[in-house]
């Protein structure tokens, strides 16, 4: 994996940040944050033929190509063969297990359509959450367009994070170094992002159980 990140790194252009989000976005696992931030630092620098609006762009497409191999795989397979996937060896150097799965299926039940959105945001659930949308067999139109806007949403903040780093160290050379400071800024906001998601997903649900509750306190 450490010579294919190196790859990445040396080779930055749209067509490899569409083709490894799309990677990153399917069940193979890779990490955006090797992609967008360091193809964002890039794109800043004066001599550079990127712009990092066009990566943001470039990403989400990507990330929309790979959303749906899973879902459609999911679609088409069924449950029971996504299962057995998850608990093969080959799932397993994916990345992949039944316990994942369960845990996108549960997130996808709970929040239904806007999960394929917010989960985009999600640690641990991004990759995976188009597996559950495709067993539900929810409507492409929704499907796209949730999925459009959270991957849109979280690959801005990691270009964000890529400006930043380009801002903040002038004396950085290095796409590697801009990964990994990436990843450090990107896991603490997909938690922060968690956080906030559970807090409002909480509020909601709260305020359903008191309307039920009150309702059926009228009707006595």
């Amino acid at each position: 994996m450490s010579g294919i990140i190196l790859w990445v790194l040396s080779h930055l252009n749209y067509w490899v940040v569409l083709l490894f989000m799309a990677i990153e976005s399917s069940f193979i696992p890779f990490p955006s944050e090797v992609i967008v931030p360091p193809a964002a630092w890039l794109a800043m620098g004066e001599s550079s033929t990127m712009n990092i609006f066009l990566v943001v762009v470039f990403a989400t497409i990507g990330a929309d190509i790979g959303a749906l191999v899973n879902y459609w795989l999911a679609r088409w397979l069924g449950r029971p063969v996504v299962y057995k996937f998850a608990n093969s060896k080959f799932g397993h150097l994916c990345l992949i297990n039944e316990e994942k799965v369960k845990h996108a299926e549960e997130y996808f039940r709970q929040h239904g359509k806007s999960s394929t959105f917010f989960g985009r945001l999600v640690p641990a659930v991004r990759q995976l959450i188009s597996i559950p949308a495709g067993l539900a067999k929810m409507k492409m139109g929704p499907f796209l367009l949730y999925t459009t806007l959270g991957a849109g949403f979280w690959n801005t903040i990691l270009a964000v994070i890529g400006y930043a780093i380009f801002k903040s160290f002038p004396d950085y050379q290095d796409p590697e170094q801009v990964s990994e400071l990436a990843k450090t800024y990107s896991h603490e906001i997909g938690y922060a992002i968690l956080a906030i998601v559970v807090i409002v997903a909480g509020y909601f649900i709260v305020k359903k159980m008191l309307k039920k509750r009150n309702g059926a306190e009228k009707t006595k």
